[in-house]
């Protein structure tokens, strides 16, 4: 194995961390374009902690979150970097929002928990959407006649969101933080609508239809499969402001 001084091992893991776009763990980081040195993790760890105190002050931050380490612009900068991007109109509504948050604060939880709890029933064009984010998946079936699906969070939701887990949501009484959380969805959710032009209108036409009727149809879930479930969770979503269109 060979060596390597510290300004090489900082300058290895910054350029590996900055040309990288998803996350890197310190094991990641050992195993890879540091295989070949002789470095311990700890060493590694404290290069990894040198790097985020030199990018304290600037405008790129390094920040740990769930699945490891990686650079991202300082968030009150956000508002300056608007312009960067073409506006783009939202196409998602209050309904998608919420059903992320029962199943962030709840989870695992059925679709019919989902319906319960937000007092209306879900389309499943809702549910494909943030499983297609790979911000939610199937981690069980509940043990239920039928056995519905459980449905929970993804480390891809953690990772986007900058969380390390799931204690760091922000409290249902955050009233403030919460609106943050959501904005970042509804720009992330229109982004990846963005994505696919041809198919956009036949999938924007549904996901209006099925959220229309989302928000005027009553949920048939009956409570007595629910006693570990409240609403708590969509009442302070629906408090918020600004979740709408």
């Amino acid at each position: 194995m060979k060596p390597i001084n510290p300004i090489q091992l900082k300058q290895l893991i910054e350029a590996s961390l900055f040309v990288l776009a998803k996350p890197l763990s310190v094991k990641a980081i050992k195993e890879t374009v540091l295989a070949e040195f002789s470095v311990s993790r700890t060493r590694i760890q404290e290069t990894l902690d040198e790097l985020q105190q030199d990018y304290q002050e600037r405008g790129v931050q390094l920040v740990k979150i769930a699945s490891g380490y990686r650079f991202q612009t300082q968030e009150i900068l956000s508002p300056y970097l608007q312009p960067l991007w073409q506006d783009k109109s939202p196409k998602y509504s209050r309904a998608t929002l919420e059903t992320l948050a029962v199943i962030a604060y709840r989870q695992p939880v059925t679709r019919g928990d989902i319906e319960y709890i937000r007092g209306v029933a879900i389309s499943s064009h809702i549910i494909k959407s943030l499983s297609d984010r790979q911000w939610i998946k199937v981690v069980g079936h509940k043990e239920v006649p039928g056995k519905p699906a459980l449905y929970a969070t993804t480390p891809a939701f953690l990772d986007y969101f900058n969380l390390t887990k799931l204690a760091d949501l922000p409290a249902l009484t955050d009233a403030a933080s919460l609106q943050g959380l959501f904005d970042k969805v509804q720009v992330a959710l229109d982004e990846s609508n963005d994505d696919d032009s041809n198919d956009d209108h036949q999938d924007d036409d549904q996901q209006v239809n099925d959220e229309q009727n989302d928000s005027e149809n009553s949920s048939d879930t009956t409570t007595n499969e629910l006693d570990d479930v409240d609403k708590e969770t969509v009442d302070v979503v629906k408090n918020s402001q600004n979740l709408t269109h």
